[in-house]
């Protein structure tokens, strides 16, 4: 049985891959969103959560509608009751 070769990053080197602060990824950690490992007082992160994180993290096309949408076109209108 061959045992993969696990690349470890420490928590500098992984919030600089995603573009965040170590402060961010330590809540990250802490919310459970990103596994991290403890060895003494040391935390790391495998190379392969952090990209598995970065997948699950992708927008599908179509999630951000509702942030641009046009908010100058008028609203359909109600017909009122008589």
């Amino acid at each position: 049985m061959s045992r993969q070769e696990i690349e470890w990053l420490s928590t500098r080197e992984a919030a600089r891959q995603l573009g965040i602060t170590t402060r961010t990824l330590y809540r990250l950690i802490d919310s459970g969103q990103i596994p991290a490992y403890k060895f003494g007082r040391v935390i790391r992160l495998q190379q392969h959560e952090v990209d598995s994180f970065v997948q699950a993290a992708r927008i599908e096309p179509g999630e951000l509608e509702h942030l641009y949408a046009d908010s100058s076109a008028p609203e359909e209108s109600v017909p009122e009751e008589p």
